[in-house]
């Protein structure tokens, strides 16, 4: 019987699995991301991340070519065994399966170029845990309308990339987002044509404090189903209420979900503006898991 060697992890409660398969030679199928992701059946996750060098993988060239130093990449999986360009809550805990188990060192002034489908990302520890820099971003312009169990009318959404899709959907009060029935899936219109992750946020009362931006968020993940916090999601998020609130907003912001609250932070490059994310990451516990079939 086939036999996995994992790392379950977690960031402010969005789950992973992890294994090393450096040289790329023992990667698992669609099929076992799944079973392997089954609460109830397999171990239970939001996702899988294979450990992998990005010399031993296809997307790693793009990644070494941005940056030589890229040596590891996330390749990483959605519950339902698709595959996902980019993870905020999934790199960090990659970052401390990285610097946990001795593959590479990070002191704290030093930064760590991870390779992912989304391109090259740079991590450093900070009293959170990890920062991560998502990198640029991108406002879409088409306009969107959706629709999810608890609210009575369809509702704006405003398109993100971050390397990968997001729609936020503003609502007005923390009832609406109580109420939310995230056990179905949101449906967009016009639906992008890869998916996408949607996110519904409220503002903080007030929502500025001593220069810091608020809000409170609930995520349904594309591949997944809703969780309890999506770093991305959360990015996304702040940068779509930054967005809403105009030229006075701030740079940085705090963003509650229910797994916990994490960071965001605007910042100019000489490419243009970045995002950062920081929050915690945890390695929980490790095993043996054997395959049904």
């Amino acid at each position: 019987m086939r036999t996995l060697q994992f790392t379950k992890g977690q960031g402010t409660g969005n789950d992973f699995i992890l294994f090393l398969d450096a040289d790329g030679t023992d990667d698992v199928s669609a099929a076992e991301v799944v079973e392997l992701c089954n609460r109830k059946f397999g171990i239970g996750a939001d996702g899988v991340i294979r450990v992998v060098k990005s010399a031993s993988i296809a997307g790693g060239a793009a990644s070494l070519a941005e940056e030589a130093s890229a040596e590891w990449f996330m390749d990483y999986r959605n519950a339902d065994g698709s595959i996902a360009e980019m993870c905020g809550n999934g790199i960090r805990v990659f970052a401390r399966y990285l610097t946990e188990k001795g593959l590479v060192e990070l002191a704290d002034t030093k930064v760590l170029h991870v390779g992912t489908r989304a391109g090259v990302r740079d991590i450093q520890r900070n009293r959170a845990g990890f920062a991560v820099d998502m990198g640029r971003w991108k406002p879409e312009s088409e306009e969107l309308l959706v629709t999810a169990r608890g609210l009575d009318v369809a509702r704006p959404g405003q398109g993100i990339n971050v390397g990968n899709p997001h729609v936020v959907v503003a609502l007005a009060e923390q009832s609406e987002l109580d109420s939310l029935d995230l056990t179905a899936a949101p449906k967009i219109s016009p639906l992008p044509e890869s998916g996408t992750n949607v996110e519904f946020v409220v503002p903080a009362e007030p929502m500025i404090t001593n220069g810091v931006g608020k809000i409170s968020m609930r995520v349904f993940e594309r591949g997944v189903g809703e969780t309890l916090s999506c770093g991305t999601g959360i990015v996304a998020a702040a940068l779509a209420t930054r967005l809403w609130a105009g030229a006075s907003a701030p740079n940085q912001w705090t963003v509650d979900v229910p797994g916990g609250t994490l960071g965001v932070r605007m910042f100019a490059t000489e490419e243009g503006e970045h995002v950062g994310l920081s929050g915690p990451a945890e390695l929980t516990f490790e095993g043996t898991y054997t395959f049904s079939s």
